[in-house]
């Protein structure tokens, strides 16, 4: 379909609206590119129309204060200053990112660096890019506040605060500073909004098994590997042929990290026997490769795992077949209760999921046997090809 703009910077392309605008030439310095085109992520005319409407009244307010910073200020000579402030040698919230990232970003994903890059930015836009000690608890209770108005959930605010009072820790810690990290004791109102993700009930995940094994696609191996597993989705579709051992007395995962794939925790590494539609779904990944070593080169290539795409891809699928509110992470929820309903020991589910035990005892030798841990999974698995 051709291109068409049905109002003021919103193009209709493809089946979906999005929002096109030209950078204004006074401030082409603040972009890299001459025209703003993203996605509205709706096929409604009414509802691109609205959300055009607000981004561009957003864009002008962010442009308005753009063009302010670049006006000389009157009487700017009559402004006292303060030369302890203008004394301050200690490093910019900007070059506390940058140590972070280059003692912190070894061997993470990009994902990791997006991420600290994005929650300093925050901060920057709204109370600037200042020495560390100058953020003070009441700006940090603006910069929250600030947050909960662009619609974020308190979890994500947490996080945000997490990430940004890490690189401050850090940067305090290396250089030796006596200064207290303004981001450290901000108060978090209780957030109705937070639901915790379900966990889907038994019923539904054999019903979802079954439709998979009917469709038997590699959409499907995805979702039943991990439906019997409980893998992070990044952790399942990240996965090389050479991670699935079928040929062994007990069928796993070593789930370990690739280069184009890290895991989240250390204690996330580790051997998950295989039962059920997960071996179900590692049969048919065998059968049908095609020669690539990755298992699913769909969502994965040898530089990224591009696990953002798969979920959306997936839990469009699976919301018409479990209750409202479980996506694809919601099976891992289901895994401990599944170990839980067997009255399976926690240390032994901790082990299954790679979830962080606690204690100091728990990280001596080498963990479980992998039959142990078999043996635990095949109570809640009927299959017969499980060694018991």
């Amino acid at each position: 379909m051709r291109n068409k703009y049905d109002a003021p910077y919103v193009l209709f392309r493809d089946g979906i609206y999005y929002y096109v605008r030209r950078i204004p030439h006074d401030l082409t310095t603040f972009y890299s590119v001459k025209r703003l085109c993203f996605s509205l992520k709706t096929k409604s005319c009414v509802s691109a129309k609205r959300l055009s409407t607000s981004v561009t009244q957003r864009l002008d307010d962010y442009w308005l204060g753009l063009r302010l910073q670049n006006m000389d200020i009157p009487a700017i000579q009559l402004v006292k200053t303060d030369d302890k402030i203008a004394e301050d040698t200690t490093p910019l919230l900007s070059d506390a990112l940058d140590l972070y990232l280059r003692l912190k970003a070894v061997g993470k994903d990009k994902v990791f660096v997006r991420t600290a890059n994005r929650n300093v930015g925050y901060v920057i836009k709204v109370l600037g890019d200042k020495p560390i000690r100058q953020y003070s608890s009441s700006e940090a209770a603006t910069f929250r506040d600030w947050l909960i108005k662009q619609s974020m959930s308190m979890r994500t605010v947490k996080r945000v605060f997490a990430s940004v009072r890490a690189v401050v820790n850090l940067t305090i810690t290396e250089h030796g500073l006596d200064c207290v990290n303004g981001f450290a004791k901000t108060y978090f109102p209780a957030d109705e909004a937070i639901n915790d993700r379900l966990a889907i009930p038994k019923e539904d995940i054999t019903k979802v098994q079954a439709l998979c094994v009917e469709m038997d696609d590699d959409i499907r191996w995805l979702i039943a590997l991990i439906s019997d597993t409980g893998m992070r989705l990044g952790e399942a579709a990240g996965l090389h042929m050479d991670d699935i051992k079928l040929d062994e007395p007990i069928p796993y995962i070593d789930l370990k990290p690739h280069p184009w794939r890290s895991l989240k925790t250390k204690g996330s590494q580790r051997c998950i026997p295989l039962i059920g539609a997960a071996l179900w779904a590692c049969e048919r990944l065998r059968e049908a490769n095609d020669g690539s070593s990755l298992a699913f080169p769909r969502y994965c290539n040898k530089q990224s795992c591009n696990a953002n795409s798969a979920s959306g891809g997936l839990n469009k699928w699976l919301q018409t077949h479990v209750p409202d509110g479980c996506v694809i992470h919601s099976f891992r929820h289901s895994l401990r209760d599944r170990l839980r309903a067997v009255e399976c020991p926690s240390d032994i589910v901790d082990a299954i999921g790679g979830w962080k035990t606690a204690g100091v005892g728990h990280g001596y030798g080498d963990g479980y046997p992998l039959d142990v841990l078999a043996k635990w999974m095949a109570t809640f698995d009927p299959s017969p090809r499980l060694p018991k």
